[in-house]
């Protein structure tokens, strides 16, 4: 479950591990600098929420909220 940026991050950099993918592949294939992802990666609670949720599509991973208690 995806409770915040840090969780957020580490599902992103776990997905693009299970790809085989480097930071820097990641980054040319997607056109976002190595810096970008790498903060993502990391929790930064201020990255843009556009080419975060962008970022996670490409990696084949949906992106969906849900009311508490309803899975």
């Amino acid at each position: 479950m995806i409770t915040d940026a840090m969780s957020f991050g580490r599902a992103i950099r776990a997905r693009r591990k299970e790809l085989g993918y480097t930071q820097a592949f990641l980054a040319q294939f997607s056109g976002f600098s190595v810096s970008f992802i790498s903060d993502l990666e990391n929790g930064k609670s201020t990255a843009e929420l556009g080419k975060s949720i962008y970022l996670a599509n490409l990696l084949g991973l949906d992106c969906s909220l849900t009311p508490r208690g309803k899975a």
